[in-house]
């Protein structure tokens, strides 16, 4: 990166009861993370009635409260809005469900550190598949929704629904992430359709997305969360 010094880099994780499995995400990026980067976790507690928060704090984490649920596009915004007040200008985003492995954040980053692309979007389909114990109507809905983006935005992308990623701040700078309607799932598809749109450098990463059928799955229903429309929304404004 240009900057003097250590690149600047936080990874934010929306959390909504994930005790048992925050600690794990949290311990696993502080192991995994490099030394030659200044790296940040903040931990959005997004209305928790269980011990997330304590154990991501015990973990090594930085821990936002956001109110009650309002949704996971609003706790990312929080945590955008902590790297912004603070100069930071890398965010990686990650799923609080030990979905995402913090083994592969080095993965995500090298496009952005060495590279010179300005969004790194993991996908578990790149090359082949990379997913354990996935519900069917997971599997189906990210296939669909990833055609409706490529059809979309021209972009081909290989798992456009796919939250682990990381991007440069100044992405943002002309991106009304915002809006209230953004609150919940959408904010995501938002988000890459209008760095796709504006013509920022985005490559594919290669990870893995693990569903643990004894801890439970995430918080998103398959069809009421569908928020496509947020790709639809950005692409013609």
């Amino acid at each position: 990166m240009e900057e003097a010094g250590k690149p600047r880099i936080m990874v934010v994780i929306p959390a909504l009861n994930e005790e048992g499995k925050i600690g794990w995400v949290v311990r696993g990026i502080v192991k995994h993370r490099s030394s030659l980067v200044d790296l940040v976790v903040v931990v959005i507690d997004n209305g928790t009635i269980d011990n997330t928060a304590k154990e991501a704090k015990e973990a090594g984490a930085i821990v936002l409260y956001n109110g009650a649920k309002r949704g996971v596009g609003a706790a990312i915004r929080r945590g955008i809005q902590y790297g912004l007040e603070r100069n930071m200008q890398i965010c990686m985003i990650m799923a609080g469900d030990a979905q995402d492995d913090p083994r592969e954040i080095p993965k995500l980053l090298h496009p952005l550190l060495h590279e010179g692309f300005d969004f790194a979007q993991g996908s578990r389909y790149l090359n082949g598949q990379r997913t354990v114990n996935m519900p069917l109507s997971r599997a189906i809905l990210t296939r669909l929704f990833t055609l409706g983006f490529r059809l979309i935005t021209g972009f081909l992308s290989t798992d456009a629904t796919n939250g682990f990623r990381a991007f440069r701040m100044n992405v943002l700078r002309d991106i009304d992430i915002w809006q209230e309607s953004l609150d919940k799932y959408a904010l995501e598809n938002y988000l890459l359709t209008q760095v796709v749109k504006r013509g920022f450098r985005v490559k594919e990463v290669e990870v893995t997305k693990r569903f643990n059928r004894e801890l439970g799955y995430s918080h998103m229903r398959v069809l009421i969360d569908n928020s496509f429309w947020a790709v639809v929304k950005a692409w013609l404004e």
